[in-house]
């Protein structure tokens, strides 16, 4: 089960269009930063596949700036029963 956080990056002024874009996607748990102008996203998806779906979702998004990994985990047990 991939598991991923970051710090997310917005365009200059588009701090409330990023939170509300990544709201919108499932796997997707935003927290505002209360003294920087970042969010702070958790992913959770069941499987490699649906985190690369999402990862095309957040590629997308017009607000985002960039995003900066902060800690990722693959569960051994999903990735030995994809390569089965």
């Amino acid at each position: 089960m991939p598991f991923f956080s970051y710090l997310a990056y917005p365009k200059p002024g588009a701090k409330q269009a990023l939170l509300n874009d990544l709201t919108t996607l499932d796997h997707c748990e935003v927290m505002v930063a209360e003294n920087e102008e970042i969010l702070i996203l958790v992913t959770d998806t069941a499987d490699e596949k649906k985190e690369k779906e999402l990862q095309k979702k957040l590629n997308k998004l017009k607000s985002l700036q960039s995003l900066g990994m902060t800690f990722g985990h693959t569960d051994e047990q999903t990735k030995d029963r994809q390569k089965e």
